[in-house]
């Protein structure tokens, strides 16, 4: 696959991740189709294109779309889906309308088309809560939560269609991915209860949740090296850094890098500790498959989180270059 000028199509790409998957390709002079329905997504998160004869918004419902979107293309990024993980506690529906029914029409559109290339992003949500961490891609599959069993419903649709028709495809596990643009997950929550109240912050759970989480540029540059160095038909990666911190550790990292001292957490803990239904207690992931190809991520989970944090808290930059810890 060469690396320049290209086409392809990101859906969910006025998203997070899906906008700066866009940033990379377009730098390397890649024609880019973005299919997204701007419910999460947002035209701000596109805006160093404007002018760009080759990026190319279509915004539209991906449960609508045809062979006659996708024709023409090499590749599609698959990143179009609901990403609230308690949206599936309270109407479980529309995550199997928007990842799952999302998914089939558009492996449907390609199953009549000419592309013959997904990058699916999946999740770390697809493994559960497993016995033992760091987990590989051979663990079992035991999501507790819909958003994570949709998941692995469109994982298992994609295998059907690479194996039925071709399709050659990439499914991308991500650990907890942060940075510049991130409008939801624990950063972006208790970034903003501190702006409200900066001596007192409400954590979901009991603060020993343990997570991964991976910087947007690690994130990105994992993807690129899957797409390009992966070698077989169907492959399965996890996406991570190699270490795990817990939410105790989040909320301290926000607070300093929102410049508060003496904050008082306040838990809201669930049988088990979780924060909601759905939540896992611990998990984290191993990326030495993703290694093997030369894959090593720059920032660990604690600096990932700093540097969100005082991106999101207007601190921050878009480049990360010289705010390591």
């Amino acid at each position: 696959m060469s690396p320049t000028e290209g086409r392809a199509i990101i859906t969910g790409g006025a998203g997070f991740i899906g906008s700066h998957v866009l940033d990379r390709l377009a730098s390397t002079g890649w024609y880019v189709k973005v299919i997204d329905n701007f419910s999460t997504g947002s035209f701000e998160n596109l805006k160093s294109h404007r002018g760009n004869p080759k990026i190319n918004v279509k915004k539209m419902d991906l449960k609508e779309v045809t062979k006659k979107d996708v024709e023409g293309f090499e590749v599609v990024f698959h990143y179009a889906a609901n990403p609230e993980v308690r949206v599936s506690t309270i109407n479980p529906e529309i995550h199997f309308k928007e990842n799952i029914v999302a998914t089939f029409r558009l492996l449907e559109a390609l199953r009549r088309s000419d592309v013959k290339e997904i990058i699916f992003a999946s999740s770390s949500s697809v493994y559960g809560e497993p016995d033992k961490i760091p987990i590989d891609e051979g663990a079992p599959l035991r999501p507790v939560s819909v958003y994570g069993a949709s998941k692995v419903a469109c994982e298992n649709l994609i295998h059907a269609y690479s194996k039925l028709y071709g399709i050659k495809a990439v499914i991308l596990r991500y650990a907890n991915v942060v940075g510049p643009r991130l409008r939801h997950g624990v950063i972006w929550d208790f970034v903003n209860k501190l702006k409200k109240n900066s001596r007192e912050l409400e954590i979901l759970g009991d603060g020993k949740q343990v997570r991964s989480y991976v910087y947007i540029d690690d994130a990105v540059e994992a993807t690129m090296i899957a797409w390009k160095k992966g070698n077989g038909h169907f492959e399965v990666y996890n996406v991570a850094s190699e270490d795990w911190i817990t939410v105790d550790d989040v909320a301290d990292e926000v607070a300093r890098a929102m410049g508060l001292r003496g904050v008082r957490k306040v838990y809201r803990p669930m049988l088990h500790g979780v924060g909601w239904p759905g939540d896992v207690k611990r998990i984290a992931l191993r990326i030495d498959k993703l290694k093997a190809l030369g894959f090593k991520p720059r920032y660990n989970s604690r600096e990932a989180v700093r540097l969100t944090a005082g991106a999101l808290f207007g601190q921050g930059s878009r480049s990360a270059k010289g705010n390591r810890a």
